[in-house]
Formats: C-alpha cells, sequence, structure tokens
C-alpha cells in the first residue's frame, strides 16, 4: 500500500547582509531551492507559500523573487514580520504547504545564513 499523501507545512528562513533586491532576490531563491532539493519536491507539490520579511526588508518581495525562478501557478504571498525589540534583524522567514508522503518527522526545514541559530531543536 502506497504512502498517505498529506498537506505539510515546510518553515524556512534566511537573512540579508543588506536590503537590496539583488541580495534579497538571490537569498529568497537560494531558501527556496534549498527545501525543494531537500524534501525532493517539484513545483506541481507545492500549495501556497507565505514568506515574511522583517520591516527592514523593503527593498523588494520576496515573492517577486521566488516567480524569477517558477511558482508561477502557486498562490504566493509577502507580510510584515512583528517587530520584536531584539529580534533578528533583516531576516526573511516562509512557511510552504506541500503535498507530500514525508511524515513530519521526514520533514525538512532549512535556515540559512544568520537564521540558522532560529530553530537549533529541528533536525537538518
Amino acid at each position: 500500500m502506497a504512502p498517505a499523501l498529506m498537506v505539510r507545512g515546510l518553515r524556512g528562513a534566511t537573512t540579508v547582509d543588506e536590503d537590496t533586491a539583488p541580495q534579497v532576490t538571490a537569498r529568497s531563491q537560494e531558501l527556496m531551492r534549498e527545501l525543494m532539493a531537500r524534501n525532493e519536491l517539484v513545483e506541481d507539490d507545492v500549495v501556497s507559500i507565505v514568506f515574511t520579511a522583517t520591516p527592514d526588508v523593503t527593498s523588494i518581495f520576496p515573492a517577486a523573487a521566488i516567480r524569477e525562478i517558477g511558482f508561477g501557478a502557486v498562490p504566493l504571498l509577502c507580510a510584515s514580520e512583528i517587530a520584536v525589540p531584539g529580534s533578528m534583524p533583516r531576516c526573511i522567514r516562509v512557511l510552504m504547504h506541500v503535498y507530500t508522503t514525508r511524515t513530519r518527522d521526514e520533514i525538512h526545514h532549512v535556515y540559512l545564513h544568520g537564521a540558522q541559530g532560529l530553530r537549533d531543536d529541528l533536525p537538518d
């Protein structure tokens, strides 16, 4: 019997050294490619994607960066992260909803660059 296809949430985050369109684009695309590769996904597996960025990231929408590498039929949304004092600056976060046969324990969340310490409790 084949494993059941489920909708699962994937989390990830990255940071930028400076708020420029080229860097936000490159880091957003890198994050998306890593999430897709580590979880062996293709675009048709993706239900929707929500991006948040800290208030100091305003040069470009992360969703616009992702459109450059595909995801034309995937609903994408960007929002501003809550400005909590002392929180990580210049951070882009993502929540992907995907179809997968993986269990929650088999999902690979991805935290890159300065965001690596955000979720030390998660397995690689």
